[in-house]
């Protein structure tokens, strides 16, 4: 196995014995030209010369191993041994540990390059741990996510080929194993959604259209969902609003929004629908009379694969949300929720209008 130095290609010493040798023999050379210069005019007798040239030259030589040694160490402390925790710490990131960090050298005198590079690397390892923690979660969710349909698919399967089996049964086992399909179905799109809106740079096509006829023309595709759960329908919508963005982005805003609200109403409940102005705003309130949410579960209810016990009740996939949060920041509007436990949930899109920017 290489040892980490080759990991590192480091094929020579920074502070190795030779620059210690040559660094010994530059101060040397400087302060016996320098003696000899002070001492070059000077009238010395011969003896004194023979009797003082090895004490001189004893000093000479310590005096200069002795700055040798502090410079050594001095490089050894304020350089070497930075660098040489940079360099572990950069082999670990690359062996995947992002959770490496590396103290600061200079604690009380300020910072030098060494801490700013420092500085740096840590805020790389923190933020690559990040990716690779929602990655991880990623994976983990999506595998969750698409387990749960296909087991109830795989097994109401099996349960079919039983030749006993009741025609009512059968329907049943036949309905049970369609829902799963779509959901199964609606969750391979919104992650397909997800990763285009996040991965690619959406140019969004804005025109200008009439944001109520939007509206109703979208919670008119979801006709058969009220009328099966026998859910009242409140619209109040202002004449001839008009705004100037991308019908098809916004589209993937308000279906995701409705569908939330039709889906966590109880039965025989209400959804309301409100557009509004508000200054230069065009204000689009979505209301349902579902169980509401905590103000914690709030704070996370945009997150990707994000679930309360309520929500995993009705069977989401977490994902809805999260693409309307990512619309929301391509097309410049903005999202917001009331709620509270037992009250129903209030989504709150606010857009400008059409002339006003």
């Amino acid at each position: 196995m290489k040892s980490k130095e080759e990991n590192y290609q480091i094929n020579h010493s920074l502070f190795s014995i030779m620059g210690y040798v040559r660094y010994f023999l530059m101060i040397t050379f400087v302060v016996s030209a320098s003696i000899l210069l002070f001492f070059g005019g000077s009238n010395i007798p011969p003896e004194f010369i023979r009797t003082s040239l090895p004490i001189t030259f004893a000093n000479l030589f310590l005096l200069t191993l002795l700055c040798c040694l502090v410079n050594g160490m001095r490089r050894k402390f304020v350089w070497e041994r930075p660098i040489r925790r940079i360099l572990e710490a950069t082999y670990q990131v690359t062996q995947g540990d992002f959770h490496t960090r590396i103290q600061p050298v200079n604690r009380w005198n300020g910072e030098n390059e060494l801490d700013v590079i420092i500085n740096n690397f840590n805020k790389m390892a923190e933020e690559l741990s990040s990716i690779e923690m929602l990655r991880t979660d990623f994976i983990a969710n999506v595998s969750h996510e698409l387990k749960t349909p296909l087991a109830v698919i795989q097994n109401y399967s099996t349960m079919l080929q039983n030749p006993a089996l009741s025609v009512e049964k059968r329907i049943e086992y036949a309905h049970t194993i369609t829902d799963a399909s779509r959901r199964l179905s609606d969750l391979i799109t919104n992650i397909l959604k997800l990763n285009k809106l996040e991965n690619q740079q959406i140019f969004p096509e804005a025109k200008t259209y009439n944001l109520g006829e939007q509206l109703c023309e979208c919670m008119l595709g979801f006709e058969n969902v009220w009328e099966e759960k026998a859910l009242e329908i409140d619209i109040a919508i202002e004449e001839d609003i008009q705004v100037k963005a991308d019908a098809e982005l916004m589209s993937l805003i308000w279906n995701n929004l409705f569908s939330n609200a039709l889906k966590f109403s109880n039965p025989h409940g209400k959804v309301t629908i409100r557009l509004t102005t508000e200054n230069d705003l065009a204000v689009v309130q979505v209301t349902d009379t579902g169980c509401g949410m905590l103000p914690e579960v709030q704070k996370h209810i945009f997150e990707k694969f994000y679930q309360d016990d309520s929500s995993r009740a009705t069977r989401g996939n977490g994902l809805g949300l999260a693409l309307v949060k990512r619309v929301v920041d391509i097309t410049g509007c903005n999202i917001a929720v009331k709620s509270s436990p037992g009250e129903g949930s209030t989504f709150i899109v606010k857009m400008r209008r059409d002339g006003r920017r």
